[in-house]
């Protein structure tokens, strides 16, 4: 594959328009009754356009017609004056390994009355510490000596954490991690800051250092001094459902991979597959799997398979001419690249890139989206505002960047944009029907996101749940129902994210649900989940219980092993329940059988209707206007516990009917029925079966 270094300009532009409109217009003919309700519903099917519809984009770095390589688009930032962002950030043949210009900054140098201060404290925190004398305690006295390294010679930090590293064989790649480019001085902060001889060391070695350490209980709450009012006895009187269905489209965790190489290795060893210098151990330098052009289970999403969804949502949902009502994004632009490969450029690059062609393909109405744990650099990191001085906002220039995009394309009003720039690109949207989007930074509940586990035995360090509650409390004085969306689920199975901060944010659900809160929704895993939230902590779980729903959305990347699916949802616009939920997916095992030609591009076809598939399990049925909310969803789970065969179906779409989904059976069953009624990580660990969580 050649590079071009001339621009190309946007050609074939009538060419392109004609195959685009051609294609809607088959569509349209064969499934002219596809405005509302799954029977309509059930027979669509769309199939992309096989050329690159060029007039996306006003000029290109190569040829956009050519079929041999991915589409390289000139993107000019709309909030950065002048920014062009060059060939060299996404060309596949020169993939950037270290970003020098932004490095992440280190903490200052500690003066000698801090480092006595300090010692003592350490000190006094072994002392007190009943596991000193096991591999935890060892842990921990190992965290001690590199906190004092990283306050008193912070430069020295990232080179303790790549020789440690090497000496224990933590990875292969110890360099590319922790040094002070990668992730090194993001450690070397928090170990200087965090309380190593007590819970958070605890938690360190729990979930970076080979489970050294037990996980610990979650920290009780004191939730009296939590909210500024009881929950109201009785609930405020439901709202009436008007009958009309707004749409609403999900779709998440594009993952695009602007470095995708057409022809690569798809079935690689080492590194992101689908790149131009990865290959499988086995053959090194030779092809085993070449990369289609439309993408590949192991990869992330090529730029002709993101096309091809964006071209499919409008013409498959019906919303060719209206529009979605409004839509909801629930992060991860970002593709799965190292760390020494990542840089801010290519994070502002592929949030410029994909939030434009969501602009121009979804339609006129909103888009509220989140910050996914790959939407940062380094990956999953975010500083909070605790830590004070420069190292409370050094990502900064991210929710900044973010604001603005968002406001540039219409979708933010200046007080939510305010809100964004505020914490940590979380904010309220109050739109005029009595309706709120919050969004939230569920970095900030990460598990692998260092900054959270500074003063981790105090569930909000940053703030986020407190921004929460306070809007969660606004909505409720003023009668208006409320969406919340974010990236990293909050239950499951428990392995995303941390027990005390999903533990609080449980109790917030219980306190403004069902009356406030009508749905949350997740991403993250890429795959087709759901998690219920019961009142009293989930201590009963039954139909009266359950109060709220979180919708965990499958993703377009087909990463790892997925097919690539996108929803809409049917919404009451008085009630803002769910009525029914429509899923598409693409079978991702055909790509390859249409590299050589440009007649056609990937099929997009219906996958399932959520009442449809669900609803005849309930005994008594459900009305066909009852929302799907959490009551329906726990009469789904005892469904399940009766009937086997309805997790087999679960199981099926939670990999977007991949055929690489294995089958549940045995201990699967009764683990995907609890991780369904797990909320937070600290039900799931208290209750569930480990080991079954994912199909990938």
């Amino acid at each position: 594959m050649g590079r071009a270094p001339a621009l190309f300009p946007s050609t074939m532009r009538m060419s392109g328009q004609l195959l685009l409109q051609a294609s809607l217009t088959a569509w349209a003919a064969a499934s002219a009754a596809t405005t509302s309700g799954a029977n309509s519903f059930a027979t669509s099917v769309y199939t992309a356009a096989g050329r690159f519809p060029t007039t996306l984009f006003t000029k290109y770095y190569n040829n956009p017609t050519q079929t041999a390589s991915q589409v390289q688009p000139v993107i000019e930032d709309p909030v950065e004056t002048g920014l062009v962002y060059p060939l060299s950030l996404t060309d596949p043949l020169t993939v950037p390994k270290n970003d020098t210009t932004d490095p992440h900054p280190l903490p200052p140098t500690a003066s000698a009355s801090l480092l006595l201060e300090q010692a003592f404290n350490q000190i006094i925190a072994i002392s007190t510490n009943a596991n000193f004398n096991s591999s935890c305690a060892k842990c921990q006295a190992g965290l001690e000596i590199a906190k004092f390294l990283a306050l008193a010679a912070p430069a020295q930090g990232p080179v303790l954490a790549v020789r440690l590293c090497e000496h224990f064989n933590f990875s292969s790649t110890c360099g590319n991690q922790y040094s002070g480019l990668a992730l090194g001085s993001v450690i070397t902060q928090v170990v200087a800051n965090a309380n190593v001889g007590g819970y958070d060391g605890q938690l360190l070695c729990n979930n970076f250092i080979d489970s050294l350490c037990p996980l610990p209980p979650a920290t009780p709450l004191n939730l009296t001094s939590w909210f500024a009012k009881p929950k109201p006895n009785p609930l405020p009187a439901p709202k009436t459902p008007s009958g009309e269905r707004l749409k609403v489209l999900h779709f998440s965790d594009v993952h695009v991979d602007p470095r995708y190489s057409t022809g690569a290795e798809a079935n690689c060893t080492t590194g992101p597959c689908c790149r131009y210098d990865n290959f499988n151990a086995a053959s090194p330098g030779v092809i085993m799997a070449p990369a289609p052009r439309f993408g590949a289970y192991p990869c992330d999403t090529p730029l002709a398979l993101t096309v091809s969804a964006l071209e499919a949502i409008p013409a498959l949902t019906g919303t060719e001419k209206t529009g979605f009502d409004f839509s909801i994004y629930t992060g991860d632009l970002v593709s799965h690249d190292p760390d020494n490969q990542l840089s801010r450029d290519y994070v502002t690059y592929t949030e410029t890139l994909l939030y434009d062609l969501f602009k121009k393909t979804l339609g006129s109405g909103p888009l509220y989206a989140t910050l996914g744990n790959h939407d940062s650099y380094n990956q999953a990191q975010d500083a909070h505002h605790a830590l004070g001085g420069g190292l409370a906002t050094q990502f900064q220039w991210n929710y900044d960047h973010l604001a603005s995009l968002w406001e540039h394309e219409g979708w933010l009003s200046s007080s939510a944009v305010a809100l964004a720039r505020a914490h940590y690109s979380a904010y309220m949207v109050q739109r005029h029907d009595g309706f709120r989007v919050i969004s939230l930074n569920t970095d900030l509940w990460y598990k692998t996101n260092y900054f959270n586990y500074i003063n981790l035995d105090t569930p909000d360090n940053s703030g986020m749940l407190r921004f929460l509650t306070d809007e969660l409390q606004d909505a409720e004085d003023a009668g208006d129902r409320v969406w919340i969306i974010g990236h990293v689920l909050s239950g499951w199975d428990g392995s995303n994210p941390l027990v005390n901060p999903t533990d609080l944010f449980y109790q917030i659900v219980d306190r403004y649900s069902p009356h406030v809160i009508a749905n949350i929704f997740f991403g993250h895993t890429h795959e087709d989940q759901l998690s219920i939230f019961y009142a009293n902590n989930g201590t009963t779980m039954n139909s009266s219980t359950a109060q709220t729903v979180g919708w965990i959305m499958p993703s377009i990347t087909p990463n790892t092993n997925l097919n690539a699916g996108f929803r809409m949802y049917e919404v009451d616009s008085a009630t803002f329940e769910i009525l029914d939920a429509y899923t598409w997916h693409s079978d991702v095992n055909s790509f390859a059988a249409l590299d050589g030609q440009v007649e056609v591009g990937p099929t997009w076809e219906f996958e399932y209707s959520t009442r449809d598939t669900y609803g005849p399990s309930i005994a008594g049925g459900w009305g066909a206007n009852d929302p799907l909310n959490a009551t329906f969803w726990h009469l789904v789970t005892e469904a399940m516990e009766a009937n086997s065969s309805l997790v087999t179906t679960f199981n099926t779409l939670q990999g977007k009917s991949s055929v690489r989904t294995p089958a549940c059976t045995g201990n699967c069953v009764p683990a995907k029925i609890c991780y369904i009624r797990s909320g937070s990580a600290a039900i799931a660990k208290q209750n569930c079966i480990p080991g079954f969580a994912s199909v990938q």
